[in-house]
């Protein structure tokens, strides 16, 4: 009896550890544009190594003063995407977007260009190293707080090359005046931002201009589908129930929640699912072909 328990608990763990069994790369992606280095991790399913087919890709942005590798370091299961990984047969992808670089091209600073980085650079350097759908179709971004404005803002500007989007607790408007937050936050944040957008209230207003909170419009033309999350307890929620309530007034389609949280990795942990759920209802209603 001791001998059949024994192979059904080795039996048990090698079948979890294959379930999971994703591959994760770190792959140097300089960008041209600003000279200088960057790396990313990009998790492989399983099925990658065993198949000669094209994977759908996931882009996964990091917040804020955080930097590439944080999807794989910071949440507290540290094999979410490996899971996620195996259980959609997608690839997914996390570049490099600096502690403030907002995952826009700075009208100011020729070194944050993060906009083009990500949407030639990157992009091309993952299509032409893995097997990958090279279209919107098999294409789809989201991310957190700051990633998760840069998702939506990459996206909305550049509608051919992502079928989907996403955002977790999106700094979905940049200017912090418009956030829950206290002054000594505020100003402890403010070089950053200024170094990348220019003087609060300047002329033109560049935090306006590059907040997703002010292209409802701009969205509507786009055939994007969106899914949008934040914290009750977030102190940006007030800006996701602002983009949310511009949608809902132009009539478009998206998925909107608040759940119980805050700005925690616990919260995006529980969300991320959430997302990749979406995004493969989405990726299966353009054909792709998942292998």
């Amino acid at each position: 009896m001791k001998f059949f328990y024994t192979v059904f608990l080795v039996t048990l763990l090698s079948s979890t550890i294959s379930s999971f069994a994703a591959r994760v790369d770190t792959l140097n992606i300089p960008s041209t544009a600003m000279k200088k280095n960057y790396r990313a991790a990009i998790v492989l399913p399983d099925s990658y190594a065993k198949s000669k087919g094209t994977y759908p890709v996931l882009y996964l942005l990091h917040g804020g003063g955080g930097q590439f590798s944080d999807w794989l370091k910071q949440t507290p299961d540290k094999q979410l995407l490996h899971k996620l990984a195996d259980q959609y047969n997608l690839i997914i992808v996390t570049p490099e977007g600096e502690k403030l670089g907002g995952y826009l091209d700075s009208p100011f600073q020729k070194d944050n260009l993060f906009e083009t980085y990500i949407t030639k650079e990157v992009i091309t350097k993952i299509d032409d190293t893995y097997r990958t759908i090279r279209s919107r179709n098999g294409r789809v971004i989201t991310g957190l707080s700051m990633g998760g404005h840069g998702a939506l803002y990459l996206a909305t500007r550049n509608p051919d090359l992502f079928c989907a989007a996403g955002s977790m607790s999106g700094a979905l408007d940049l200017n912090p005046a418009n956030w829950r937050i206290d002054p000594e936050f505020a100003e402890r944040i403010k070089p950053g931002f200024e170094r990348i957008l220019g003087p609060q209230g300047g002329k033109p207003d560049q935090y306006a201009a590059h907040s997703v909170v002010n292209m409802a419009d701009q969205i509507k033309a786009n055939d994007v589908k969106l899914i949008i999350d934040c914290g009750v307890d977030d102190f940006l929620i007030e800006p996701n129930r602002e983009l949310h309530r511009r949608l809902v007034y132009n009539k478009v389609t998206h998925d909107y929640t608040e759940r119980p949280g805050g700005h925690t990795w616990d919260y995006w942990e529980n969300s991320l699912p959430y997302h990749v759920l979406f995004f493969n209802k989405i990726l299966k209603s353009n054909s792709v072909v998942i292998p």
